[in-house]
């Protein structure tokens, strides 16, 4: 597993690398107190980061007291049974799918496997979103879960079918619960005791969470381009 100071990624046939000084500066700060996007930007600027970078540091770097909090409450597999879970929908199926397609991830500061193709706002389902689907159903059946809610986001594309596609499919692998695309998912899963998503805004409100793409992602030992910070 690569540092992140040596993360490259290809694009255009240019190189990006982000200095560990980088990463440094922007743990110290950020533990003072200092409100992350007024960070970045004065980081970026000091350093000329590209906004290929500032969005891995965004994605990937927090202060050690969010990431111990962050840490306190994620919660493993086991934490499923019997329980009322709320997921965030795109955000879930977005990581696994980047695995699935051979896309990098990051392992965070707080232990949470994130997505770093910045692709949300123009998410496609695809082939490998069914695929996403049936990896996360045949471990929840395992664990059996009292019911699974899922939450899309209805601004994006196709997340009416989305969330009928996945609602048939935990209705033939037998699981309770409703599939929907909302305006704001946040809204849903704030009332949830456990929900499961990588989201760190989530994270931080919520008071229990299972980063259930990083759990699948491991349970069927997917490889992956991960790096850790």
């Amino acid at each position: 597993m690569k540092s992140i100071c040596e993360l490259y990624l290809k694009k255009k046939n240019k190189i990006f690398t982000i200095p560990l000084q980088v990463i440094e500066d922007l743990r110290f700060l950020l533990e003072r107190g200092y409100a992350p996007m007024q960070v970045l930007d004065l980081i970026g600027k000091r350093f000329q980061l590209s906004t290929q970078q500032r969005h891995l540091l965004k994605r990937g770097v927090c202060s050690y007291r969010k990431a111990k909090n962050r840490r306190k409450k994620r919660q493993g597999l086991w934490r499923l049974r019997q329980a009322l879970l709320g997921i965030d929908g795109h955000n879930v199926l977005i990581t696994i799918e980047s695995a699935l397609k051979g896309k990098p991830l990051v392992f965070t500061d707080d232990g949470f496997i994130r997505d770093i193709s910045g692709v949300s706002a123009n998410y496609r389902p695809t082939s490998a979103t069914k695929q996403a689907l049936n990896l996360i159903f045949e471990i929840l059946i395992l664990y059996n879960p009292l019911q699974v809610d899922w939450y899309f986001d209805a601004p994006l594309s196709h997340s009416g079918k989305l969330a009928n596609e996945t609602q048939r499919i935990s209705e033939s692998y037998g699981i309770k619960g409703q599939a929907q695309a909302v305006p704001v998912p946040e809204n849903f899963l704030k009332f949830y005791g456990l929900i499961a998503t990588s989201d760190s805004e989530l994270i931080d409100t919520c008071m229990e969470v299972i980063d259930l793409a990083g759990e699948v992602l491991k349970f069927y030992s997917l490889p992956l381009s991960l790096y850790r910070f």
